[in-house]
């Protein structure tokens, strides 16, 4: 049935009023005080609405874009430049171009095809590019610490742990002690909506103001998304799950499929 907009706006704000109410509870670890931080930024919607989010809680110092060989790297970064600019913070696109060349994962390049289909099936693991996260945060926290900063956000979020285990709480707890370990400094790690699913997420970036049209999210890379693989899957049901106008351009958007095993 399709919702008038009268119903779209009742459910979007109370889909927001619950994502600002997590956006200001206290995720492990507790969010700190207010402080100078580093904003990890693909460009993808998640990360772009850390951004904002860190822009109203914390002092941004810079944000960190990586261009490791991904499919779609071309398409997000530009984003993630053109949102540093609007807060006229430091934008640095870090090359990684080992991983390319060295690591397996069709999200690559010199990988194999995209997949197509839900993004916690099985299949959807050949996307993992090994330990990402960790070499990211590794170099970020490097930087983080050369900038005199004391802090670095990263927008892994629950949607992310079925496939990617790198995103998971019990990864960023042991890489948010080896960093705060690691470092004169102390960096801590922020990850505000990893408690959050994509759907919250979407809700919390309307909030603070995040034009999604200005954001990427398709794995495959291409002028428009393609509507079909697991990120573009995962973006189409978090708008509709917000009970928000997708502002997305897609090549086609047939029926979501079902979550693996009918589980949600």
């Amino acid at each position: 049935m399709t919702r008038t907009a009268l119903q779209i706006e009742e459910v979007a704000g109370v889909i927001e009023s619950e994502a600002i109410s997590l956006l200001h509870s206290a995720p492990p670890p507790p969010l700190l005080a207010k402080m100078k931080v580093v904003v990890l930024c693909s460009g993808g919607m998640d990360s772009v609405t850390a951004l904002y989010w860190a822009t109203r809680h914390h002092d941004v110092r810079a944000v960190a874009s990586f261009n490791y060989g991904s499919k779609h790297n071309h398409r997000e970064i530009p984003w993630a430049a053109e949102h540093a600019k609007k807060f006229n913070v430091r934008h640095e696109v870090i090359a990684l171009p080992f991983v390319d060349r060295l690591f397996n994962s069709a999200l690559l390049h010199s990988g194999s095809a995209i997949p197509e289909g839900h993004y916690a099936a099985e299949n959807m693991k050949q996307t993992v590019v090994p330990f990402r996260n960790a070499i990211m945060l590794s170099i970020a926290t490097g930087w983080t610490e050369s900038l005199e900063a004391e802090g670095l956000v990263i927008a892994a979020h629950s949607g992310d742990h079925a496939i990617y285990p790198d995103c998971r709480e019990t990864f960023m707890r042991a890489m948010a002690e080896t960093m705060r370990t690691g470092t004169y400094a102390g960096i801590q790690l922020l990850r505000p909506f990893i408690a959050m699913d994509k759907g919250q997420i979407a809700a919390a970036g309307a909030a603070l103001g995040v034009d999604f049209a200005k954001t990427y999210s398709c794995y495959k890379g291409g002028p428009r998304h393609c509507g079909k693989c697991g990120t573009c899957v995962e973006r189409r049901e978090a708008f509709a799950q917000a009970g928000l106008i997708d502002p997305t351009d897609y090549e086609e958007t047939p029926p979501l499929p079902e979550w693996p095993n009918g589980s949600s």
